[in-house]
């Protein structure tokens, strides 16, 4: 089906029939009778957290990404934090990240007394551009934040020259991007950490939830002790021992994931490869439509990397049409597909403006690319019909505004 509609049709907007009667949203979780009894046998074991199923978890993702280490964390705000942490960010250091992203990404660097220091993104793929992040490098850089946007991987190999150049670490906001390739190598197992999210919208969901994977035992190691307090060893671990004795080393916080969560991430888990070709099906259904029709733009994807599809960020040529970005979403939603808008960026945010004087101008590829962005629905569960709906009440929303 393309993305075109009778010009007659009136929009819901205007009176017109919806396209839906009920609200497609933006994206949802998928859970199915196996994730709901992995579930219920755990909450019929004697561990509720701290036991046997976070291990196997972070096992059976550690393999599937091709890391070392997997450690997991209550959410991927929290997988962040832990890794800024293990990156030894702290007051006085700088680290670089993209404006174009999620609060968290940037919070991390401040929950350790950092300061976000931000790089404009590439126009194409809206990752952070590699020739701008090498330009904001001073003595306090301790880290960089590359972000897969919308799950595409960031140009990693670029990142980490500049990163051995320097001396820095790298933490891959990957949130987006599990299942993703970037030159042959999976998502998870090319930078120094790399962190994912378990959201409900996500690849595959653990209610909340994160992740972080690397390949160095130290960055494990302390991620460990810094989800649980700072102690040096676990619950089921003095179990095991027959002991009571432990020891806080380091200040840490209770980011633990349960085992009930990590009983649903196991079942999800294995679903992922199927979850990732739907993924990929609906954008590529989406990509042809939106070619032959006026005043859109499809997300760009590099020769060299494989998406994970987290997002279906289009971009509206707003030259070439009669309405807002504003006035094309409500149109959009009114016809009951929830789109939605990924992402105001961080710098504009009112804390990051009064907090540091940024202002409308400071990153202009970041802001022009908001202005203009509308994320379509997108996630695994969706059927062919959703999808062909998806594509009716774009054509139907951008015929009427086309000029």
């Amino acid at each position: 089906m393309t993305a075109t509609a009778p010009p007659k049709e009136a929009l819901a907007l205007h009176g017109g029939t919806p396209v839906r009667a009920e609200l497609l949203p933006y994206g949802r979780q998928s859970i199915d009778e196996d994730d709901i009894l992995a579930v219920v046998e755990t909450l019929r074991s004697d561990w509720l957290t701290t036991g046997p199923k976070v291990n196997e978890f972070e096992e059976a993702f550690a393999a599937r990404v091709g890391a070392r280490f997997a450690v997991a964390f209550s959410s991927g705000t929290a997988a962040l934090h832990g890794a800024a942490f293990a990156a030894g960010v702290e007051p006085g250091d700088d680290a670089i990240t993209s404006p174009l992203t999620f609060a968290a990404t940037a919070n991390c660097i401040l929950y350790q007394g950092g300061r976000p220091v931000f790089a404009d993104v590439r126009e194409d793929t809206l990752n952070i551009d590699p020739e701008r992040v090498a330009k904001c490098i001073t003595p306090r850089t301790k880290a960089l934040l590359p972000v897969d946007y919308a799950g595409h991987p960031a140009d990693l190999d670029e990142l980490h020259q500049i990163a051995d150049d320097h001396g820095l670490t790298i933490i891959e906001d990957a949130c987006h991007a599990l299942g993703a390739e970037h030159r042959g190598r999976r998502v998870g197992s090319i930078s120094h950490m790399t962190v994912f999210s378990f959201h409900p919208v996500k690849h595959l969901t653990t209610g909340e939830g994160g992740m972080v994977t690397t390949d160095n035992l130290r960055f494990a190691e302390t991620l460990r002790k810094f989800r649980n307090h700072g102690i040096n060893s676990g619950a089921r671990e003095r179990q095991a021992q027959g002991q009571w004795q432990y020891e806080m080393v380091l200040l840490g916080f209770n980011y633990r994931l349960t085992d009930i969560a990590c009983a649903l991430g196991l079942r999800q888990l294995s679903k992922l490869e199927k979850n990732l070709a739907r993924r990929r099906e609906i954008a590529g259904k989406y990509t042809e439509a939106m070619r032959a029709l006026p005043g859109v733009l499809p997300p760009v994807v590099r020769n060299e990397v494989r998406p994970a599809w987290h997002l279906y960020p289009l971009r509206l040529e707003l030259a070439s049409l009669s309405a807002t970005r504003a006035e094309i979403f409500q149109a959009i939603r009114a016809e009951n597909i929830g789109v939605n808008v990924h992402y105001i960026p961080v710098h504009l945010h009112p804390y990051y403006r009064e907090r540091f004087g940024y202002k409308h101008g400071d990153y202009p590829v970041a802001e022009a690319a908001y202005e203009s962005l509308i994320s379509l629905p997108m996630f695994h569960g969706m059927s062919d019909g959703d999808a062909d709906d998806v594509l009716r009440a774009v054509g139907k929303v951008i015929t009427e505004y086309a000029t």
